[in-house]
Formats: C-alpha cells, structure tokens, sequence
C-alpha cells in the first residue's frame, strides 16, 4: 500500500500540473471506488476549478472551488496524469488540458466528495513527517502498546505504514513489539530522528515501487534499494550480519534484527 513518501511524491508530481487546471467532465466505472452515485458525483466535480493539491496522512486531497475531493490510493491505486485510459481505469477526469485517471486493478482505492475534509480525515493523528520531537516523546509516554502497532495507527500518527516503520524501528535499534510507554528518552528520541530522515530521504527517491507504485508521470520509485530490513526475511543485516527475521506484528509482516534490535 503506498504510504506517506509514495502519496507525497504524487501530489508533488501532480501540483504544479492541475492546480489551476479545470475539470470538464469525470467519468467512473467502480462502486467499490466511488461509493456516491456517479452521477451526483460528475456533478459536484464538473466544471470546478482545481484550487490545490495536497496530502493529509494517505489520503490525497484536491480542494475545489466547491468543496473537496478526496482520493486514497488503496493498495494498488494509480492516479496518472495524461494516461491513456486502460482496462483498470476506474475515474477518468477530463481536465481543460489532459486527462487525470485513476487506475486500480484490485478496486480498493476511494474517490469521494465532501464539503470540506472527511470527517475519517480530519480524526487522524499529527502528520508522521512533521511532529514535534516533544509531541512525539508526550504521545509515547501515554501508550501502553507495541510500539509497530502504535505507530501504524493512524489516530496516533498518519501516515506511517508497514515499510518505513520496519526501517524506522531498525535505524533506531528498537524491537517492535517494545512497549511504547517503556521507551527511554534516548531511545525515543533516537526513533523520532530515524522516522523523520527515513521519510525524507524515500521523498527524495520518489518511493518505494516494490508492486504497483508509480508517481503520476508513471515512474517508479527507487527507495526500495535502501531497504534494510523489509522484505529482506534471511538476508544478512546490512548493520551486523545476523539473518534478518520476518514475524507477525498486529497482522502485518514485519522485519528486523534480532541482534540491533533486541527486546
């Protein structure tokens, strides 16, 4: 599922495009997508004015002169600028120069409108990019939890998924079935810097396209090739040598090093 360094590169990559831009007509194929009636929804978007594009958590946000469109990429969700339309093309919006589509061959993605920013949305926790360090320290003392599961709760931060919080706990040489509550200062603080320089530096490589991920242009990530523990279950740790470990944590497939990152 695209998180946080994914959605960000999309809306950098669509932003300078569309804001400004008008959208003519939308078209759209998928109930499980778009949840509105369709034709309600080619309404409200027909005709507005782009005003901007940003991201909250996960969730791409597309204000409008009339209120906002809301689309979350789900688990294999492209949104393509001037594609040309394919069999998983579930909205097409056609736009006063090109077209925006949303492709998804697994149809767990959402588009919807709302007057102002969904209530799901606005419920989230502080952004996982930008939290203060003494927000952050605060928030953990008061969670008795895994500290994986914690930070893959949303309400408690948005944004952070499976990936860069397998990297993140591994930078900071933490387990992550430690308590939250338990953690050091130190060791806090350690996981705040690890988090906020992992996120950064997968922005600056558009991601990580390890399935279906591509920014709107269509081009992949590269991310993926600083991974040092995701996805890598028996491979040397890039820090000591010892096999890297794959269990389960809250349902999610989650990797780390027995030795950096001992309970």
């Amino acid at each position: 599922m695209p998180e946080l360094p994914e959605v960000e590169t999309v809306v950098r990559t669509l932003a300078p495009k569309i804001t400004g831009r008008r959208i003519l007509d939308a078209k759209f194929s998928s109930h499980h997508v778009v949840r509105q009636k369709f034709p309600v929804l080619r309404r409200r978007v027909r005709n507005q004015l782009v005003k901007s594009v940003r991201r909250h958590g996960k969730f791409i946000v597309l204000e409008l002169e009339q209120g906002v469109l809301t689309i979350h990429l789900g688990m294999t969700g492209k949104l393509l600028l001037n594609s040309e339309p394919g069999p998983y093309a579930r909205a097409i919006f056609k736009l006063d120069e090109g077209l925006l589509v949303y492709d998804d061959i697994r149809h767990f993605g959402r588009i919807e409108w709302s007057a102002g920013l969904l209530d799901r949305a606005e419920a989230l926790g502080p952004d996982a990019l930008d939290i203060a360090l003494d927000d952050f320290l605060e928030r953990l003392k008061k969670r008795k939890t895994g500290i994986k599961s914690l930070l893959l709760n949303q309400k408690f931060l948005r944004g952070m998924g499976n990936i860069y919080t397998d990297e993140a706990l591994h930078e900071a040489r933490i387990h992550p079935r430690a308590i939250a509550s338990r953690l050091s200062k130190e060791r806090a603080t350690r996981l705040h810097r690890a988090m906020v320089d992992i996120l950064a530096t997968a922005i600056r490589l558009k991601g990580s396209s390890i399935s279906d991920y591509v920014d709107a242009d269509g081009q992949k990530g590269s991310f993926q090739l600083q991974h040092q523990v995701y996805g890598r279950a028996g491979e040397p740790c890039p820090t000591c040598g010892t096999a890297i470990r794959r269990i389960v944590v809250g349902q999610r497939g989650t990797h780390y090093c027995p030795k950096c990152q001992r309970s």
